[in-house]
């Protein structure tokens, strides 16, 4: 049998088929695990409907997976210290952070990939027990979410700024007011269809694929509706169940939009410079933002937090109040009334 240490790191993913489209090509250490490692890999990733968290695990467990091969372990000699030791030590390899510690989040997310992995090769007999089971993760916690939120009057410039004299000005305000008037995520917003937008005999309706397999539908309060009607009228759209993307990527600097949808990335990327163009500081505000506003505009004018949570579509409440940036303007309040 080969020496398990001049294995390579990583195999040529070329050299090995997936054995299922869903899931990532498996690092060298889950090919010498045998057929049980390989299905428990598949399953594992096949089993995460999500592209971004599937993405965010499959680098965690890669990096995981990696670094035991380099220093020679097999799967079934991973220990708990190996994997604590792992995440204490990780750090980041973005080009502005290399080399700087992971944030415990992030670490957070690494341990969880990493022991989601291990809970499916347990099940598939690859390996006996699982070893990130008795890590516990960095202590990380919040009581007010990160992302920077607008007041009314800011987020009011940034729509007036846009100028709406060609198709791709109309556009970018229609998915600006989505942001604002649904408070949807930016990835639910990227996968709308023209179909989506559709009436049920009383009101018009957005329906919404978002994180976790969960579709809602969203009514359209009227200025929205003016607004999408007149951006769907320049580009033309065609029928109402047509399944070509609400928005459409731009062809250059022409003003004119083409027919493959705008990605996540297109519509960060156009917030951050509509954001720019009303004078505004573009680093401190991405399309969360725009959820965040929302979410505290309506709080401050006293709906119920239940109701919030539900336009939010969050499962607990306590996520919903990441999004409440009341407190932080109490705080101000009263640090105000210090009379040193």
């Amino acid at each position: 049998m080969a020496d398990e240490t001049k294995l390579p790191v990583r195999q040529d993913q070329n050299a090995v088929a997936d054995t299922r489209s869903t899931a990532p090509a498996p690092p060298a250490l889950i090919l010498r695990g045998g057929n049980s490692a390989r299905f428990a890999w598949d399953e594992f990733f096949a089993s995460i409907d999500n592209a971004n968290t599937k993405a965010a695990y499959q680098t965690a467990c890669e990096r995981f997976l990696d670094a035991c091969a380099t220093r020679g372990l097999t799967l079934q000699t991973v220990k708990p210290s190996d994997v604590r030791a792992h995440i204490d030590t990780l750090k980041n390899v973005k080009p502005k952070q290399d080399g700087e510690a992971l944030a415990k989040p992030s670490k957070k997310l690494h341990l969880a990939a990493i022991r989601g992995l291990f809970d499916f090769l347990v099940t598939r007999h690859a390996v006996m027990l699982n070893p990130a089971l008795s890590v516990r993760g960095p202590k990380y916690s919040v009581t007010e979410g990160r992302t920077p939120a607008f007041t009314v009057k800011q987020a009011r410039e940034v729509v007036a700024a846009i100028d709406t004299g060609s198709a791709v000005g109309l556009r970018d305000r229609a998915i600006i007011a989505v942001l604002i008037y649904t408070a949807c995520r930016v990835g639910a917003v990227a996968k709308l269809r023209v179909k989506d937008y559709r009436s049920d005999g009383t009101q018009r309706m957005l329906r919404f694929d978002e994180k976790g397999g969960k579709h809602r539908e969203i009514p359209v309060r009227h200025d929205l509706e003016t607004i999408l009607n007149e951006y769907l009228a320049t580009v033309g759209a065609g029928t109402a169940e047509s399944a070509a993307p609400f928005f459409r990527s731009a062809r250059g600097r022409s003003g004119k939009l083409a027919s493959k949808p705008m990605t996540r990335t297109d519509i960060f990327r156009m917030v951050k410079r509509r954001v720019r163009d009303a004078g505004l500081p573009a680093s401190r505000f991405t399309p969360h933002s725009f959820r965040s506003t929302t979410a505290t505009d309506l709080l401050n004018q006293g709906a119920d937090i239940e109701d919030v949570q539900f336009l939010l579509g969050h499962s607990d409440i306590r996520t919903t109040r990441f999004y409440d940036r009341r407190q932080k303007a109490v705080t101000r309040n009263l640090v105000e009334r210090i009379s040193i």
